[in-house]
């Protein structure tokens, strides 16, 4: 399904990369060559099929172990004795822990395999996990809390890559597929966490649960793995490495657009996450109306997280998608500023087709890069920097709220926002590739 603007996508053979080579695409357009090895060939069970089993695993694990602990924090804080400020920087750990630890993953899949790497990465999420609800202390939860979020951190970075090596030819449709993966994972362990928690009577049970589900996103990966090394063994043996190019996304004007882009609609998202219910609320809304209507800007987003990279991989421009995203993000704010009462549904459902803004920009790390070192390296600076900015949105608007008591400046703050990412995204709209930009 994907066509001819993202069929320029060359999967690179290399074993210190991945676990299975893909055949590169017919009609490349010369870029920078990754490591060469020879070509493997893996059939549809044990192959392709295993990696794209292993990817919707660790993306349903993305965001479950964040989401799950705001569904939790006040039975958490009054558990752990939390103080207001440890409280706040726990909820403002997941970005910090995606920016910083991020970046360290272009450099971990230079020198071990991608499969090894994820390993690690589903290990540490499920040890987190499950050493924070056997603590008492705080600052131990704080700590293995951070231990989870670099396995989700490194993850996040990867995905993109894993797609541009083993399915150039369906970059749209297998970001669509981990993309509604993601997003099922953080509503159901939104909506889950509390009930799990009551049933077993007690929170821990609410956090813990998810560390059973990064174990089986291990899986998959142990085999791929197993076959990276073999690949590597041969490759040593016969044929030298070419050297390495290096990709540096911060020296160019479309890794910084992407960054932006990336910032810009993470920061929305964190912010609709963290006030749209207590936005809800001042309108008059009871407390449990509110969460489902937040709930519904998340169930809403999966069809548009799964149809997002199919358009975008379908389109020679992405102008459309993104100034369509900005028009419907614009008319929510206006709509909330506005009437946040009366016609809350129509909000909600403008918000959730604005918030496609995060599939989109998933995709069109992809779409940006020629090779896979390109796409970790792409992946790894905008998802970085954005998350960096992203740390910004809810704290700005909870100031923004309580200096003025009202949603006018917080939405105002909000639309500010979205021109930027506007701007941005129009940078990225056409295509281009990162490595042209060395």
């Amino acid at each position: 399904m994907t066509p001819p603007p993202t069929a320029c996508a060359e999967a690179p053979a290399d074993a210190r990369t991945d676990a299975v080579a893909v055949a590169p695409t017919a009609g490349v357009t010369p870029g920078p060559a990754p490591t060469a090895a020879p070509a493997t060939t893996s059939g549809p069970v044990t192959g392709g099929l295993l990696v794209l089993v292993g990817m919707l695993l660790v993306a349903l694990n993305l965001r479950a172990a964040v989401t799950s602990l705001g569904a939790l924090l006040d039975e958490v804080r009054t558990g752990l004795a939390l103080s207001g400020t440890m409280a706040g920087f726990v909820t403002t750990l997941p970005t910090i822990a995606f920016a910083a630890l991020g970046a360290l993953t272009p450099w971990l899949v230079r020198r071990w395999p991608a499969a090894r790497v994820l390993i690690l990465a589903m290990l540490a999420l499920t040890v987190g996990q499950v050493l924070r609800v056997v603590t008492d202390s705080a600052a131990v939860f704080v700590l293995t809390s951070a231990l989870a979020l670099a396995g989700i951190a490194v993850a996040n970075i990867l995905l993109p890559m894993l797609v541009k090596q083993h399915f150039p030819h369906r970059t749209g449709l297998v970001t669509g597929a981990y993309t509604m993966a993601l997003t099922v994972g953080t509503t159901v362990a939104a909506a889950s966490a509390v009930p799990v928690a009551h049933a077993f009577g007690s929170w821990r049970a609410g956090l813990g649960v998810w560390a059973a589900l990064a174990a089986v996103a291990v899986l998959p990966w142990v085999p791929l793995a197993l076959r990276a090394r073999a690949a590597r063994r041969a490759a040593t043996t016969t044929a030298a490495p070419a050297p390495r190019v290096r990709i540096r996304p911060e020296r160019t004007r479309l890794g910084w657009a992407m960054a932006v882009y990336f910032g810009a609609q993470s920061l929305s998202g964190y912010a609709i996450m963290g006030w749209l219910a207590q936005l809800f609320r001042d309108a008059g809304y009871r407390a449990e109306t509110a969460g489902l209507l937040l709930a519904g800007v998340t169930a809403l987003g999966v069809p548009v997280a799964l149809l997002m990279p199919t358009l975008a991989g379908r389109l020679r421009t992405l102008l459309p998608l993104v100034l369509s995203l900005t028009a419907f993000s614009t008319a929510a704010y206006l709509g909330l500023a506005l009437a946040p009462h009366g016609l809350a549904p129509l909000w909600v459902l403008l918000l959730a087709l604005g918030q496609g803004a995060f599939p989109l920009i998933l995709t069109t790390i992809g779409l940006r890069a020629r090779t896979a070192e390109g796409t970790v390296a792409l992946s790894a600076f905008a998802q970085s920097t954005g998350y960096v900015i992203a740390a910004l949105g809810p704290l700005l608007v909870g100031i923004l709220y309580e200096a003025t008591g009202g949603w006018t400046a917080p939405i105002g703050f909000l639309l500010g926002a979205l021109a930027v990412q506007t701007t941005a995204g129009m940078v990225i709209a056409r295509p281009r590739f990162i490595e042209d930009e060395r």
